[in-house]
């Protein structure tokens, strides 16, 4: 079943209890600070193996300190879908581990 573009006040709502996670443009994004650049790659490393078991890909961006996601679903036009809402509930999880901020 193809996924169906989210409206801005479902997206809103569900972005409530995400926090930290915003809409920029089209795409819902996070930016993480971490502890040291090897504990930033290893939070990559991680959310890399939830998007290939979600089948459901972000651009990840691994800064120094830093990781920087932004994701929207390209078979919905480009917009926010429940996929990326379940990516994004998927790596606060993951981050919390890492010790993220």
């Amino acid at each position: 079943m193809p996924l169906k573009a989210l409206s801005r006040q479902e997206v809103d709502a569900r972005l409530a209890e995400l926090p930290g996670w915003s809409v920029e443009g089209d795409r819902l994004t996070r930016a993480y600070d971490l502890g040291s650049h090897l504990a930033a790659a290893a939070l990559v490393g991680d959310i890399a193996r939830v998007q290939d078991e979600l089948d459901h890909h972000s651009d990840l961006t691994l800064g120094y300190r830093t990781v920087t996601l932004a994701v929207n679903t390209h078979s919905a036009g480009d917009a926010v879908t429940e996929a990326d809402i379940a990516l994004a509930r998927r790596v606060e999880a993951l981050a919390s581990g890492h010790g993220a901020t």
